[in-house]
């Protein structure tokens, strides 16, 4: 999640730490000449109460076989494969952006996460696509550390964990997997950027294809058009595709919208749906329900098994 202008591509926030007043003040007036906008819409949502999600998960009453999954807001989906537990994206801040001492410069949530971290059961495995801040918070991965939790990263983005307080972090490369307990996690390339600030240019920026018991799993992290999702298609269908259906108004080059995300998951030969990157934050200029509205037009109502956050869905 970045600060943006009216340029065609969009600017990058820069990381400001050990602030004091005078400080702050400065960053706020060159982040005010970067992106007025941005602190229009910071203003408005200040006023903004954050709805509660309209439904809560019952992963407690989950198997340990089969497939499970439940969308908690955002990119953040809690994943169950045989009884192995993953979570894409953690997002459970109240906003994501900029830490500054206890504030956060960033975008307010839309509706509250449908479980909190708290709430949810022990990760096995954190899966994170690439270094946005809407998709790689802080606050949330430092409250999901633990011996037992591994993460898988994109290539070089390490740095921004505290990798000795996991059991271990894996980056992964387009082409390269790693197996963790029961699952393989392979890493493919989409079309986006990793940039997390107006420097790190050399971050990397994944898709994964998640296996395990005979089930296939894509998450396509975030990215506009491409056809690097044809290339994943085999004999055995995808089980489930996990794919980002907003934020494309009028950031078309680097968000697909709801047609293109059926049309990549299709290239990959999935069967059903679950869209993500929608309804949580006010990152573009579509309506908060468009892409959900476009996306079950065009995939039918049949293959789109989670339409609201705090969904889920069980595939025996």
């Amino acid at each position: 999640m970045e600060l943006r202008t009216k340029r065609t591509k969009p600017q990058r926030r820069t990381w400001v730490a050990g602030l004091g007043v005078t400080g702050l003040a400065a960053v706020g007036t060159g982040l005010y000449r970067a992106a007025p906008s941005f602190w229009q819409q910071y203003a408005t949502e200040m006023k903004q109460t954050i709805l509660p999600a309209p439904s809560r998960p019952q992963w407690e009453q989950w198997s340990d076989t089969g497939v499970h999954a439940a969308w908690l807001g955002h990119s953040t989906v809690l994943l169950k494969i045989d009884g192995f537990t993953m979570l894409t994206d953690p997002v459970f801040s109240e906003r994501c952006g900029i830490g500054i001492g206890p504030l956060t410069l960033g975008l307010k949530r839309l509706v509250a996460p449908a479980l909190g971290i708290a709430d949810i059961p022990k990760i096995d495995l954190v899966i994170l696509s690439h270094a946005h801040m809407d998709h790689f918070d802080i606050p949330s991965l430092r409250k999901l550390e633990g011996p037992e939790t591994t993460v898988i990263t994109a290539r070089r983005t390490t740095d921004l964990l505290r990798p000795r307080r996991y059991k271990k972090v894996l980056e992964l490369a387009w082409g390269e997997s790693a197996q963790v307990g029961p699952v393989r996690v392979q890493a493919f390339e989409v079309n986006h950027w990793g940039a997390r600030v107006r420097t790190d240019v050399y971050r990397g920026y994944n898709g994964y294809l998640i296996e395990a018991g005979g089930r296939k799993i894509l998450f396509g992290g975030d990215t506009a058009m491409t056809g690097s999702f044809a290339a994943l298609k085999t004999s055995k269908a995808i089980d489930l595709a996990i794919m980002p259906i907003g934020a494309y108004n009028p950031w078309i080059r680097y968000h697909c919208n709801p047609e293109q995300a059926v049309q990549m998951g299709d290239a990959a030969g999935a069967e059903i749906f679950l869209p993500v990157h929608h309804q949580t934050f006010h990152l573009s200029a579509e309506p908060v329900l468009e892409p959900i509205e476009r996306f079950i037009k065009k995939a039918g109502e049949s293959r789109v098994i989670v339409h609201k956050i705090g969904d889920s869905v069980s595939l025996a």
